[in-house]
């Protein structure tokens, strides 16, 4: 289970590589935040944003943002951002069929934000058109 900004929760299922990723990431945590500053947390961070074992702060979006740019200006195309990588995650998925409702597991409140999202490419686009025309030979 996983607690969102603002409070909703939801279950989150891992794909192979995060999964292996995670015990790295978690060094044996049960609770708290995964990803956390390098630094103990000041008392005026609310304590669900707060490692217990550590006294560590949850790493900000802001912060996140700028590791990410950091670790992907030597990439082509790079540097790239969070927003980028949301995008293109769900354009893949718009791209391999995923329903609108498993696509607002984005955290998407309507179908149109999300849609403002997802950008599907040509090709994906008339795959899918071709897969569905009644008219089509077969």
């Amino acid at each position: 289970m996983v607690t969102r900004k603002g409070g909703a929760r939801d279950v989150i299922v891992w794909q192979t590589g995060t999964s292996r990723l995670l015990p790295r990431l978690l060094a044996g945590r049960r609770t708290g935040p995964v990803f956390l500053t390098d630094r103990r947390a000041l008392s005026s961070v609310a304590l669900v944003d707060v490692d217990p074992g550590s006294g560590r702060a949850r790493l900000s979006y802001r912060g996140a943002a700028e590791l990410f740019e950091t670790h992907t200006t030597g990439l082509a195309g790079g540097p790239y951002t969070l927003h980028q990588l949301r995008h293109c995650g769900l354009t893949h998925a718009a791209e391999q069929d995923a329903s609108t409702p498993m696509m607002a597991l984005s955290g998407h409140t309507s179908v149109r934000s999300l849609a403002g999202h997802a950008r599907v490419s040509a090709e994906p686009w008339a795959r899918w058109q071709a897969q569905r025309d009644p008219a089509a030979r077969r």
